[in-house]
């Protein structure tokens, strides 16, 4: 008797771990079936606006899909990546950045594309009339001046470039401040800390307290580029796919023009 008992509860426990696998297969199924997954996008804070519309957008067409964005200099994302941060999608405001990926094979070279392109300007706070021109920049009483950090911020990086083939950079470059984005250059400018700044067009539209003074001629630095792309070794690489393929629809385009920028 005590061995039919042994039996009989050796049966159950195993009829019990036999239900309960059942069901998590279950449950695993009903998650794939639905495709809910989550697409981590690594991108250049000047889409910051226009991707967080995008992504509105995109969770009404796509429920099953959270996007979560990082959002950052180019080129502290791309160290990023190469160091081996989990990212399924690149979106870079710089080309060098981007096909860096491309050469360590990160990205493959058929799963980006060179999709928006911006201007660079020169903002000052709301209130200043001293700052009219870049040559202006010059003038002995205009105090500090900032742009990104040339080496990891690409619009620092166009923005000396700029400066340079105006014959202008050495004379400035005691007064510049650098900064960690093009977002915190502008808030530089906002808050008065600097009389002013040079960003993106993109970025100077965003603002009520900066204003637009001048544009930098386009033949005076690297085109503006930025492309987009697939992580490889993405784990949701056909989910990434289908939003790499969206932000490349008209109802995406028409929200990244609506920001300023150029499609290419």
């Amino acid at each position: 008797m005590k061995k039919k008992a042994m039996y009989a509860c050796i049966l159950l426990i195993l009829l019990i771990i036999t239900v309960a696998c059942s069901n998590n297969q279950n449950i695993n199924r009903s998650s794939e079936s639905k495709g809910n997954v989550e697409l981590i996008i690594s991108a250049a804070v000047s889409l910051k606006d226009s991707l967080d519309e995008i992504q509105r957008s995109y969770k009404e067409e796509h429920p099953e899909v959270t996007l979560k964005f990082n959002f950052g200099a180019s080129g502290s994302l791309q160290q990023q990546i190469t160091n081996g941060a989990p990212v399924d999608l690149f979106f870079s405001a710089a080309k060098d950045k981007f096909d860096i990926l491309v050469e360590e094979g990160i990205i493959a070279k058929e799963d980006g594309l060179d999709l928006l392109g911006n201007e660079l300007v020169l903002v000052v706070p709301e209130v200043s009339n001293a700052i009219k021109s870049f040559e202006a920049l010059t003038n002995a009483e205009v105090g500090q001046i900032s742009i990104g950090t040339p080496e990891t911020v690409p619009a620092g990086k166009y923005s000396k470039e700029s400066l340079k083939k105006m014959d202008i950079w050495n004379v400035i470059e005691p007064k510049v401040v650098y900064a960690k984005d093009v977002r915190q250059v502008l808030s530089y400018v906002e808050s008065g800390n600097v009389d002013a700044g040079i960003v993106y067009k993109t970025d100077a539209l965003l603002s009520d307290k900066a204003k637009i003074v001048a544009a930098a001629d386009q033949s005076t630095h690297t085109p503006i580029i930025y492309p987009v792309g697939i992580i490889k070794n993405s784990a949701q690489y056909d989910a990434a796919k289908k939003f790499y393929e969206y932000v490349q629809s008209e109802d995406a385009i028409k929200v990244f023009e609506k920001y300023g920028f150029i499609i290419r």
